[in-house]
């Protein structure tokens, strides 16, 4: 068995006032993200209850986290087999099932990078550094519904 790696965040909820929650519609959802040292990120709900829409939302992170680890992999995986890449945008896409109570389980998330390399990649190739990436995304491991990966196409950059 492996070393384990702990992670520590702060998350203060930031919409109190006078009156708490004395209702399901008298609260803000609005709420700080803190990791020592690092910015904060300011955090909301989903639901369209006195949410501001400027903040992030624990959806999109958790979509954005599974692109970000899936993006990393990538990239090493293109290290380690001599592959340079110049740019790597994602347009993750994650779908919830909503059921009675408002809330509900992710059934998908589906990864769409484009990529663009520094010399010739044939899809063949590029498909196996995804799924080789795939394979190593701790995130995408430990969750259980199907992250998918589904690669834009293939470009090189031009001189």
């Amino acid at each position: 068995m492996g070393a384990l790696q702990t992670y520590s965040v702060t998350v203060d909820w930031t919409g109190a006032d006078e009156r708490g929650t004395a209702s399901y519609t008298s609260y803000s959802r609005d709420h700080e993200l803190r990791v020592e040292g690092k910015p904060t990120l300011l955090a909301t709900s989903d639901l369209k209850v006195r949410t501001d829409v400027s903040r992030y939302r624990a959806e999109e992170l958790f979509v954005g986290s599974l692109s970000q680890a899936q993006m990393l992999w990538f990239l090493r995986t293109a290290a380690k087999h001599d592959v340079v890449v110049l740019s790597y945008a994602d347009k993750a896409t994650g779908t919830q099932r909503v059921e009675g109570a408002g809330s509900g389980p992710f059934v998908e998330v589906v990864l769409r990078p484009h990529v663009t390399y520094a010399g010739p990649m044939s899809e063949e190739s590029a498909a196996r550094l995804h799924h080789e990436a795939r394979e190593y995304n701790h995130l995408a491991r430990s969750v259980g519904f199907p992250v998918r990966v589904e690669p834009v196409q293939v470009s090189v950059a031009t001189v």
